[in-house]
C-alpha cells in the first residue's frame, strides 16, 4: 500500500447531469447535461477522521459520514490506486450539488463519478488523465449496473454504453451536431427514485416491439448527429415509458402534449422529468408552449458540455 497521504492536499472536481435513453435508447444512450455537481476533498491529519459538508440540492436529506454515495467512490477510488481508507490521515469531503435528485437526471450517476474522480485526482495531485476517465467511466458503470448516465456524465457530449462482460464498460463518442437543443422540464414537487420506476417494467416485450426499438435507437444516433429534423421519428419508444405512464401521469401528460405538436420529447431517464430534444431555430416555440403550462413545472434549458468530469484548480475557479 501507498503511505499516508499528505494533511492539507486537496482535489476538486466538477460533474454534470445526464439524461438517459432518450426514447429508444434505453440504458445505453447517454446525454450530458450543463447542470453542475461540485465535489471537493481535503486531507486531514486526524488519522480515521471524516468529516461531510452538504449543500443544496438534498443537504438534509443525505447521511453525513461514510454512506453517502460520493464517500463510498472516494473510498473505492483511493483503494484502487493503492491507499488504505483512513489510514494514517483524515478527510473533509464537500458536496455542492444543484442536480436535482430522484428526477431521472442522473444525480446517482453524478456522485459515484464524482467521489471515483475526486480519488485519482488527490492521488494524482489535483489532476485527471484520459486514463482516469476511462477507469472512472468502468467502476462506475459497474457500480450503476448500466452506464448510460455515468458515462455521460464522465465524457460529457452523447455516449453509446454497452457492457460485454459484467466487469467492463466500453463507451462510444459520437459527434453530436451542434444544432440540438435540450429543454428540460421538471415538474414542481414530483420525484420517481429509480428503483420504483424499473419495478413496474415487464420482463419481456412482443417481438415486433424489440425491432421497432432497435430501428429507432439506431436512427436516434442519426438524428443527434446528422439529421436533427428527424428527432420526432427517433426518439419513439416502446420498452419503458408508457409501462411508466401511471407512474407519472403528469410527464406523460408533457409528453403526449409536445409530441403531438411534433417536438422531440422524452421522459429523462427514469423520469419523472421530461426532456424535449429541439433545434435552434424551434427552442423559442417549445420554451413559449412550456411556460404557458403555468407555474407546476421548472423549465431550463442547460446545453449540452462538450467535456464532463473534470478536476479544478484555485486558477480556474
Amino acid at each position: 500500500m501507498m503511505a499516508p497521504l499528505t494533511p492539507g492536499a486537496t482535489a476538486r472536481v466538477r460533474v454534470p447531469a445526464s439524461s438517459a435513453n432518450l426514447g429508444p435508447g434505453f440504458d445505453s444512450i447517454g446525454l450530458a447535461l450543463g447542470i453542475w455537481d461540485e465535489y471537493a476533498v481535503e486531507v486531514l491529519p486526524e488519522p480515521g477522521a471524516l468529516e461531510l459538508v452538504l449543500a443544496g440540492e438534498g443537504a438534509g436529506d443525505l447521511p453525513a459520514d461514510e454512506r453517502h454515495l460520493v464517500a463510498t467512490r472516494l473510498r473505492e477510488a483511493l483503494q484502487a490506486c493503492g491507499v488504505d481508507w483512513l489510514s494514517g490521515y483524515g478527510l473533509r469531503l464537500t458536496c455542492a450539488n444543484t442536480i436535482p435528485m430522484a428526477a431521472g437526471l442522473g444525480s446517482s450517476a453524478t456522485a459515484i463519478v464524482g467521489g471515483l474522480g475526486l480519488g485519482f485526482a488527490l492521488v494524482r495531485e489535483g489532476a485527471l488523465t484520459e486514463a482516469d476517465l476511462g477507469l472512472i467511466n468502468t467502476h462506475a458503470g459497474v457500480a450503476e449496473g448500466h452506464p448510460d448516465n455515468s458515462s455521460a456524465s464522465v465524457y460529457g457530449g452523447l455516449t453509446v454504453s454497452w457492457m460485454p462482460a459484467a466487469q467492463v464498460v466500453r463507451t462510444a463518442r459520437p459527434p453530436l451536431h451542434p444544432d440540438v437543443v435540450p429543454v428540460v422540464l421538471l415538474p414542481e414537487g414530483q420525484r420517481l427514485d429509480t428503483a420504483t420506476a424499473r419495478a413496474v417494467l415487464t420482463p419481456t416485450v412482443p417481438r415486433q416491439d424489440a425491432v421497432r426499438q432497435a430501428g429507432r435507437a439506431a436512427l436516434l444516433v442519426h438524428a443527434l448527429t446528422s439529421e436533427p429534423t428527424l428527432l420526432l421519428d427517433a426518439t419513439s419508444d416502446w420498452l419503458h415509458q408508457e409501462q411508466r405512464r401511471e407512474a407519472y401521469p403528469v410527464t406523460m401528460g408533457a409528453v403526449d402534449t409536445l409530441r403531438t405538436l411534433g417536438h422531440a420529447a422524452v421522459v429523462s431517464g427514469a423520469g419523472p422529468t421530461v426532456l424535449c430534444l429541439t433545434t435552434g431555430d424551434l427552442v423559442d416555440t417549445v420554451l413559449a408552449e412550456t411556460r404557458s403550462w403555468g407555474r407546476g413545472w421548472r423549465v431550463l434549458t442547460p446545453g449540452i458540455p462538450e467535456a464532463g468530469l473534470h478536476a479544478v484548480t484555485d486558477a480556474a475557479g
